[in-house]
């Protein structure tokens, strides 16, 4: 059956800000005609002219964190237990323990890109986008958040760029079966520069990483990073998000797609 795929995923690249600095990826190329040396001590002997056009391979050296490019969250980033709202609080699973199952699902797309900078969305937003689209949630759905950040990668404002997701927001998708979100901010939450600000005029800690922190009352997964949600619909579509297994690690980075059945989206 003819599908259609839109790639949701971000480069891992060089000299992007794609993260605060110092912690952006760093990627050492090796090509062709600079590695003969690395060849020539698993075969004595061999001298660079043997080699067809002189030409050993291409090899990367690359220095990485987990929540470079788009990656999952496991909810071990977000607290050490979860499920604490379900009655039967446990440590969280880290990212090589994510159920497979959520990771491809059908998918909704809320567009929230006329949020400002900063904003932390509640429930009553997430509510209202969803009666917008006429999209009744059902468990195991993936929900991506389309924010302005998503227009400001590649650009030193990416970071800062957008709206977040708030407690009682994140709250609403849990407590309907959601168990895997995704946005294409920096962060599930509003950007720390916005956050700060409110943090040192109350002093307030309960504002810090509040979306991530609803973890502790139901384990989910979310990824950041993405890209290309303005070229989705509103639903009607797959996503496929499975990470890389790092044993005991916080996430793992993914190529996020979106799948379209193409008999589906013609009947629409």
């Amino acid at each position: 059956m003819p599908r259609t795929f839109v790639d949701l995923s971000i480069y891992l690249e060089n000299d992007i800000a794609s993260d605060p600095p110092g912690l952006e990826p760093r990627i050492t190329y090796f090509t062709h005609e600079h590695t003969y040396e690395q060849i020539a001590p698993f075969f004595p002997g061999l001298r660079r002219e043997d080699l067809p056009d002189g030409e050993g391979w291409a090899v990367e050296l690359v220095q990485l964190s987990t929540h470079n490019g788009t990656h999952l969250d496991a909810p071990w980033h977000f607290h050490s237990t979860m499920d604490a709202a379900l009655g039967h609080k446990r440590r969280a699973i880290a990212i090589d323990e994510v159920p497979l199952d959520w990771c491809f699902q059908p998918a909704v797309k809320l567009d929230l890109r006329h949020l400002p900078d900063g904003h932390v969305v509640t429930a009553n937003e997430v509510e209202a986008e969803l009666a917008r689209i006429g999209h009744v949630l059902q468990p195991l759905e993936i929900v991506l958040v389309n924010t302005r950040a998503g227009s400001r990668y590649g650009e030193r404002d990416y970071v800062s760029a957008g709206c977040g997701m708030g407690l009682a927001a994140t709250r609403y998708l849990l407590d309907r079966g959601v168990r895997l979100t995704g946005t294409d901010a920096w962060s599930w939450d509003a950007p720390f520069v916005h956050t700060a600000k409110k943090y040192g005029a109350t002093g307030d800690a309960s504002l810090i990483w509040e979306g991530h922190k609803a973890g502790r009352d139901i384990g989910y997964c979310h990824l950041e990073k993405l890209h290309n949600l303005e070229a989705l619909p509103a639903d009607g579509f797959f996503v496929s998000c499975f990470p890389h297994k790092v044993r005991g690690a916080s996430a793992g980075w993914t190529r996020a797609v979106a799948i379209f059945d193409d008999a589906l989206a013609a009947a629409r």
